[in-house]
């Protein structure tokens, strides 16, 4: 039972997931764009630093000199410096050796510093604009984007794919010019040494081609895994540590644990599948790099005694030999590197390629003065393509005017909020603000003009004060005690340990559901917006609490245009205007009062409303 609901689970997770990585990798036109696309964005990641990653492969060169003449010093101290290799004993060639062996040194010193600085400088800067460039990208996404992208996959993008990255931009670089500029100057040297030599040695060559070539198939498709993995082991755990209290309410832990025991089995499968090909490989280099000295060894032995090359010779070709598997294990392992870098770069160039569906506008129309009249004009809108919420609703609300929105859950009260605050735009038709269309307002002018109160108001880590200045950074201290009395939360915050600096905790948890409401009120009315949204902003207030706010709304709406959707008809009771809606239209319009008496829906709605309380 517990392998099927965690394969329903991941099937449901892999569903949803952006990339579609599953789906898209059986379609080689669909991984071609994939990579494209992720080569795109580590080119304009790197292209800010490119003098930087000059000086780093200068640096890298650098290094690579000095760590081609060891050897070669070597050969020359011993075959033109020590006796009976060398006719005479000649101490200035072994001092000359020394010394050269000491400049070398500092050379290599000197470069390697400066290239690590440089490289963890340059990869710092890059995760650093990363990072940025993906938070800015999330928070310009629109409401539609961030409904269906879970926290857990947002948490995963920012942690384990920047993680890998920066394996990649910390050590990629280095590995990748280093190892090749090993390869090929090693390659050189040993045949300008001795060809014969050379050529015995790179007998070995192809078959650490072919057995480098195995791996990189391999790892390509075991590190690709082990990033699905970890991606839906951390989306799961934020999501089920996010809905923590329900969890212990319904006593689901055995059940979270054993899906999450399932995730965690897999992501160590895929990470253990990745060692045993990496062990694989490593011992194979390791073998072929010494069956290749075993080999020179002896031929160079017989070459020696047969007195066809000299000892030192063949000392430094082994030397030689000995550094030149190094770099191919390290250009295949940087392979391995770059899988996990490509498939992190593959989900975070999707998420950057997503399009925010309530764009900027490019030439925003400015309203400094703003009335507060708004009007929907022949407004349709749906969720789906094949569910309309909202068909062709025609809407005028007055600046300064009240409106209740009532109706049973799902007629489209919500949705005609969300609409006002351009969470989402009309599927057709438009909404204007004083006769200016609300896709032509810079989104801090909306803003600054609509603010939207909900049920669930979210209050962050920091102080009372801190989150009733949210929407109004400068906003004195004066400001915000008078925002907090105005709505009747003065006194409350006041009886707490510290008054207004007083910290909420985690998503406000210090206080209660009634005290979350009233702060998230008085944040709304310090923003001062022309136009203001209660979504069963009093739902979560006891009665004596929804009566104090009650009072202050009717001085703090006046002049204001607002609407207010409620199923409590007591918030209902303060609004100019109540429409009904049904099905996404507006079936009854008037004063609560004129409802009241005309025996329609509304004054059903109200006589259930007061059935209920009694």
């Amino acid at each position: 039972m517990s392998d099927t609901i965690t394969r329903d689970w991941r099937g449901k997770a892999e569903t949803h997931d952006a990339e579609r990585t599953v789906a898209e990798a059986n379609d080689r036109q669909a991984v071609k764009k994939l990579r494209g696309r992720s080569w795109r964005l580590l080119g304009s990641l790197i292209r800010p630093y490119r003098g930087q990653v000059a000086w780093i492969c200068v640096l890298l060169v650098l290094m690579n000199v000095a760590n081609l003449a060891g050897p070669y010093l070597v050969m020359l101290g011993i075959d033109y410096g020590i006796p009976p290799y060398a006719d005479s004993g000649d101490y200035s060639v072994l001092l000359a050796v020394g010394v050269a062996f000491c400049v070398t040194t500092v050379v290599q010193y000197l470069s390697t510093r400066n290239e690590v600085y440089l490289s963890g400088k340059v990869s710092q800067l890059i995760l650093y604009n990363l990072r940025r460039r993906v938070y800015a990208h999330f928070n310009r996404l629109s409401v539609s984007f961030h409904d269906r992208f879970t926290s857990g996959r947002v948490v995963s993008r920012l942690t384990s794919d920047m993680d890998a990255i920066r394996a990649l931009s910390d050590n990629g670089v280095h590995d990748l010019v280093l190892s090749t500029l090993n390869v090929f100057t090693i390659a050189a040297v040993m045949l300008w040494m001795d060809v014969e030599l050379a050529l015995v040695a790179l007998l070995s060559f192809p078959v650490m081609l072919v057995l480098g070539n195995w791996f990189r198939r391999y790892s390509s498709v075991v590190y690709r895994r082990t990033r699905e993995t970890i991606a839906l082991l951390i989306v799961y755990f934020v999501e089920t540590m996010g809905g923590v209290r329900t969890i212990q309410a319904y006593r689901r832990q055995p059940r979270n644990q054993r899906i999450f025991d399932h995730l965690n089995d897999d992501n160590r499968d895929a990470n253990v599948d990745g060692f045993r090909g990496a062990a694989v490989f490593a011992a194979g280099t390791k073998g072929i790099g010494n069956a290749a000295v075993a080999v020179v060894m002896l031929y160079g032995g017989y070459l020696v005694i047969e007195d066809s090359i000299q000892i030192g010779v063949l000392a430094a070709f082994l030397l030689y030999l000995r550094r030149f598997f190094e770099p191919l294990q390290e250009l295949t392992m940087f392979y391995n590197t770059l899988q996990s870098a490509t498939a992190a770069l593959e989900k975070l160039s999707g998420v950057l390629d997503e399009e925010p569906d309530v764009p900027e506008p490019k030439d925003p129309v400015r309203i400094d003065d703003v009335r507060g009249e708004l009007e929907f004009k022949g407004v349709e809108f749906s969720y789906r393509d094949d569910k309309v919420v909202l068909p062709n609703l025609d809407l005028r609300i007055p600046a300064g005017q009240t409106i209740a929105l009532v109706g049973a859950t799902g007629a489209g009260k919500t949705t005609t909020a969300k609409l006002v605050s351009r969470f989402y735009d009309p599927s057709s038709g438009k909404i204007t603000l004083d006769d200016v269309d609300l896709r032509d307002i810079s989104n801090q002018d909306l803003s600054d003009a609509i603010v939207m109160v909900t049920q669930e108001n979210y209050l962050f880590n920091g102080t009372i004060a801190d989150n009733i200045a949210f929407g109004r950074p400068s906003a004195t201290q004066e400001e915000v005690e008078a925002a907090a009395k105005a709505i009747g939360a003065h006194e409350f915050i006041m009886a707490l340990p510290d008054g207004y600096e007083t910290d909420v905790r985690k998503r406000g948890g210090r206080l209660s559901a009634g005290q979350r409401q009233l702060v998230a009120f008085a944040r709304a009315f310090l923003a001062d917006p022309r136009v203001l949204i209660l979504d069963e902003a009093t739902s979560s207030l006891d009665i004596p609490s929804e009566r104090l706010v009650q009072q202050a709304l009717r001085t703090i709406l006046a002049d204001r245009t607002a609407i207010i959707i409620a199923h409590r008809l007591s918030t209902v009771e303060i609004s100019d205007r109540v429409l009904v809606m049904k099905d996404g239209q507006i079936i009854e319009d008037g004063s609560p009062q004129e409802l009241m008496h005309s025996g329609g829906r509304y004054a059903s709605l109200h006589n259930q409303w007061e059935e209920s309380l009694a």
